[in-house]
């Protein structure tokens, strides 16, 4: 039960990072295309908003890999940077593709209901990043990932237990670390 727990605990610390990183990632994309359509790119707003994507695509990927993801990076940065590139256009393109759908098969033209199917988009988006991210971008088990096994709850390979109180283990500050149940 307390491996389940822990895997659970592993993977809602993750969604949050993953939520995080992309809250700044928004900020940093839009932010960034409002300064460039009114000043250096002004009548160049396509262009401005491939600049400000790229940026915002960088930091998320940089972020993820050394924040939400450290433990799962792959070896190879240049592979991982370009799955994960991959995977934020296929990500565009879902959101794009709900408001394409929304207008041209549903004929919505109003722009507030496509406003909310953008977000509907960005969302769907969203989910298949995280679930994209964790299982093919950021999938390599590093070697100070914390183990299981059936005879011990989750030990973090670092940790210690000699010349601590009780003799409770200690792992960097929030890794999951429990201590065997055949210790003392």
């Amino acid at each position: 039960m307390d491996r389940i727990r822990g895997l659970a605990s592993l993977f809602w610390r993750e969604v949050a990072k993953f939520g995080a990183v992309g809250g700044v990632a928004f900020v940093i994309d839009n932010g960034l295309y409002w300064y460039l359509i009114h000043g250096p790119m002004s009548g160049s707003e396509v262009k401005a908003r491939f600049v400000s994507a790229g940026v915002a695509t960088v930091f998320a990927w940089v972020a993820n890999r050394y924040w939400t993801f450290r433990h799962r990076r792959q070896p190879n940065a240049a592979r991982e940077l370009v799955m994960f590139v991959f995977i934020n256009v296929i990500g565009m393109g879902i959101a794009a593709g709900c408001v394409w759908v929304a207008k041209y098969v549903f004929d919505i033209v109003e722009p507030s209901p496509l406003f909310l199917v953008g977000i509907f988009g960005t969302a769907l988006a969203t989910l298949v990043r995280f679930v994209a991210y964790r299982f093919w971008v950021f999938n390599a088990e590093l070697d100070d990932e914390p183990e299981f096994s059936h005879d011990q709850e989750l030990i973090h390979p670092h940790a210690t237990q000699a010349g601590t109180a009780g003799g409770t283990a200690q792992a960097p500050e929030g890794e999951p670390v429990r201590k065997s149940p055949a210790a003392p």
